[in-house]
């Protein structure tokens, strides 16, 4: 029996996708990321804002079609959306759907398999999520073997007004450091894996609830003094400003496996609207933040995003946030428009913002950034950089695309690397010196040296 798997959403979502192909694994069922030649097709849905709940439905409809034609014969929905929305009946709305499982059912997939087969209808929706993987959990990595990502928490604690995360994924909790360690080990028995991701809701806050502290710049150090030869970069994503402190900035500094790259959503900049968003911090702070990271962190990329017509932002409070991205010049940025999510306390706010105005307001900010992107990229020409080779151009072998320490997979700019002229090729996995020869707003384009 093949079953097919689709992960939606974040990295984060991706991990818990491995999870439940290891545990698919483990009953002895095979795997295949052809959902239209299996027999079971599952997938892990991603419902934080509408524009993921429109994907997931939209992809559970594909689905659909494909049982009516008789291309598969079950589906298994898993994840934030029945999460979401089984209070609302999810399950009866769509009747086509054998199985839905919440996010701390994972583990149950071979059992619920074996009752669908049965023709058994199964809805396992937990009111409280409260699951935890662990370094003994089964896990298939579904990235390239040269990269992994290590979730250290699960769920979150920071309650922001337009966030469904808490809702979704229960309370903040921490993985034990021992066991995140054990898991990297076991992790790095692959002798291509190259890099380790750490993610989280919020990667700061890290052991607050188990040790009574933030345990982030430890973890990051003991991870940086094991013997593994074969893991040169560690990155982390998902860094809250508001649980930032001095010693997490000053291992970074210390330790050359750690990437100088941070990755910390601000949201925004003005006080009145951070403070709306209860997102616990303050501009000050936030410039404190940025200019300790800048001053201490040799060649630091910092990456940020923010949410542009929030409810109330008026004109001025725009203004203030494209002014501060223009005076700080962030390495990479994203900009989102607020969506309104209903069970959120923003989705009551007054004073909402036309959608005509909020795609208006990301459209100046990310003009804005792509000036100044582009100008970062220009300081790279004529340097050379270390690059992490991700993948071959599928339609030109002498093409190979990376990254280099300042950029995350899937999310950040990419370099191309023409190796026409050399005679041995880049290999996906390998770090490669390159010489950057031209830049774009987002990405790079360099030579073998």
């Amino acid at each position: 029996m093949k079953i097919g798997i689709k992960s939606l959403g974040c990295p984060k979502n991706l991990v818990d996708t491995e999870v439940i192909c290891g545990k698919l694994l483990e009953k002895g069922y095979s795997i295949t990321g052809e959902i239209e030649n299996s027999d079971i097709a599952i997938i892990n849905t991603c419902s934080f804002v509408k524009d993921a709940v429109e994907e997931s439905i939209e992809e559970i409809l594909n689905l659909i079609k494909l049982k009516n034609e008789g291309r598969i014969k079950h589906i298994i929905v898993t994840g934030c959306l029945p999460q979401r929305y089984i209070k609302e009946k999810i399950n009866e709305e769509l009747p086509e759907i054998d199985a839905f499982m919440g996010v701390s059912e994972l583990l149950e997939v071979g059992g619920v398999i074996e009752k669908i087969l049965q023709n058994e209808k199964i809805c396992q929706v937990g009111e409280s999520p409260n699951y935890l993987y662990n370094y003994k959990t089964p896990r298939i990595l579904l990235t390239p073997r040269h990269y992994a990502y290590v979730k250290i928490a699960e769920g979150c604690n920071n309650h922001c007004t337009y966030c469904m995360i808490p809702t979704l994924r229960g309370n903040y909790r921490s993985r034990k450091m021992e066991d995140i360690i054990e898991e990297v080990k076991k992790l790095s028995e692959n002798k291509s894996l190259k890099e380790i991701i750490l993610i989280a809701q919020d990667t700061t806050l890290y052991g607050y609830d188990i040790y009574g502290e933030y345990k982030l710049a430890e973890l990051l150090k003991k991870l940086s003094l094991l013997k593994i030869d074969n893991i040169k970069w560690i990155r982390i994503l998902y860094t809250h400003p508001a649980h930032y402190f001095d010693k997490l900035i000053e291992v970074m500094a210390t330790y050359p496996k750690i990437c100088p790259y941070l990755d910390i959503p601000l949201q925004h900049i003005n006080n009145k609207i951070l403070k709306k968003m209860n997102r616990k911090i303050s501009k000050k702070d936030i410039e404190k933040i940025i200019n300790k990271s800048r001053e201490k962190i040799p060649n630091l990329a910092l990456r940020t995003t923010f949410i542009v017509g929030f409810p109330g932002e008026t004109d001025k409070d725009f203004e203030e946030l494209l002014n501060y991205i223009k005076e700080v010049k962030f390495d990479k940025l994203g900009v989102f428009t607020y969506s309104r999510e209903k069970g959120t306390p923003a989705y009551d706010f007054s004073h909402q913002i036309p959608l005509k105005v909020k795609k208006q307001r990301m459209e100046t900010l990310m003009m804005a950034q792509q000036k100044i992107s582009k100008e970062k990229n220009n300081s790279f020409l004529g340097k050379v950089k270390d690059v992490l080779i991700d993948e071959i151009d599928k339609n030109d072998n002498f093409m190979a695309i990376g990254r280099t320490m300042t950029d995350a997979p899937e999310i950040d700019g990419k370099v191309f690397v023409n190796t026409d002229n050399t005679k041995d090729k880049a290999k996906v996995g390998e770090f490669v010196k390159t010489k950057i020869i031209d830049a774009s707003e987002y990405d790079l384009f360099g030579e073998l040296v």
